[in-house]
């Protein structure tokens, strides 16, 4: 090995969930590493241009994700445009309720996390692959990692795999489960019609929406474009391809725009491209628990946080700790969208807020294991539930206000 440095907690992976993860870990006292094979934190949120932050509410009025979940929320239009509704609880009695989100510039995200995990005291590791666990007696104990440097041993007393695909809880032979990605893609592009129109006010905030383009399928496979294939987050020639075919669809499209008279390249263009896979779903850990579709608004008795459904207003799902212990290894917690959901509740969680919240509660978790001299397995979750609530966040429907 070239270098090796020891942490209590390390977290591979910085979308918000990692971020999430490792904030938690740090501010709760831990010396604490967060690994991404990037040099741009936040994940989808920020290299992905998705950058709608979905909601924290159940869509009736009611907030029920909070924590680092919220403050994100917050941190992401610290340094840009974007305003929460002032309405998402409903204006007036009786009134419909909006929901708890915020559209931000994917740039001024990165700023804020930055400069939250640095006053955190997070070790950051950018433009650092993470390349195999290392396992020693069954337990997860460190992460070979590759960069600039050669290639180094980051070892810990307790990890998080935040990376989205469940890499390092996979690849220590832990069972998972894949699946498949309709062609979908976000950018942001130039169109001087739609400019003139946003800048008609004094705000640039309209810029979010109007620079904004979605091509492609939507979460269930509508719109998903004829001759295209179905494509694995997991494999590295889809993954490939993917990102190939994405571009193709963007150049299909300005073709299609110029050739109806309804632009030129001079009038419409991509102004940035994402510079990660935009996969909605790869590859997520089999759990000591899992949460399955149709779950919602049911008691679990091992919860340690709530999540509305994004798409609809009325559900909302208690997560069961267990959904983040992977079955047949040690040492390491999943979080984020590789955490055991699985069909439509995979849907439900593998988005922003909710990643972030489980984000938070493996650093929780990771916190209570180190202290205590165990592996996350052995946490019980009702220690968790206690921390979770000293934090505010609820882990039972009971937990919430009446509306």
């Amino acid at each position: 090995m070239d270098f090796t440095r020891h942490y209590d907690i390390i977290v591979a992976g910085a979308g918000v969930a990692g971020v999430a993860a490792a904030l938690e870990a740090a501010r709760s006292g831990f010396k604490t590493a967060l690994v991404e094979k990037t040099i741009l934190l936040g994940g989808l949120a920020t290299t992905g241009l998705v950058n709608v932050y979905l909601p924290l509410c159940d869509g009736k009025g009611r907030q029920v994700i909070f924590g680092i979940a919220e403050e994100l929320l917050h941190l992401s239009i610290k340094y840009g445009p974007g305003s929460i509704p002032a309405g998402w609880k409903g204006s007036e009695p009786g009134a419909p309720a909006g929901r708890y989100l915020v559209r931000f510039s994917p740039a001024a995200f990165i700023l804020a996390i930055d400069e939250a995990l640095q006053d955190a005291g997070v070790e950051i590791w950018l433009d650092t692959a993470a390349c195999c666990p290392v396992i020693e007696g069954g337990q997860v104990t460190g992460i070979e990692v590759e960069n600039k440097s050669g290639r180094g041993l980051l070892s810990a007393r307790c990890l998080v795999d935040a990376t989205g695909e469940a890499d390092l809880i996979h690849r220590a032979g832990a069972p998972c489960a894949e699946a498949q990605n309709w062609m979908s893609v976000w950018t942001h592009q130039i169109s001087a019609q739609r400019l003139e129109q946003a800048l008609d006010g004094v705000s640039a905030e309209a810029l979010l929406n109007a620079t904004t383009l979605r091509l492609g399928a939507n979460d269930r496979g509508a719109g998903h474009p004829p001759g295209y294939p179905l494509y694995s987050g997991t494999d590295g020639e889809s993954v490939t391809r993917f990102v190939l075919d994405s571009r193709r669809l963007l150049r299909e499209y300005y073709q299609q725009q110029v050739a109806s008279s309804a632009a030129t390249r001079h009038t419409l263009f991509p102004v940035t491209l994402p510079s990660m896979a935009q996969f909605r779903m790869t590859r997520r850990i089999e759990g000591v628990e899992s949460i399955l579709e149709n779950q919602n608004n049911l008691h679990r008795a091992t919860s340690v946080g709530l999540t509305g459904d994004w798409r609809k207003p009325g559900p909302v799902w208690e997560i069961p700790y267990g959904a983040l212990v992977p079955k047949g290894v040690q040492g390491i917690l999943a979080a984020g969208r590789c955490i055991d959901s699985r069909d439509d509740a995979w849907q439900v969680l593998r988005v922003i807020p909710p990643a972030a919240l489980t984000g938070q509660i493996a650093g929780v978790a990771a916190g209570l294991a180190v202290r205590s001299g165990i592996t996350p397995d052995q946490v019980p979750a009702d220690q968790v539930q206690r921390e979770m609530h000293r934090r505010g966040i609820p882990c039972h429907l009971e937990d919430l206000p009446d509306l």
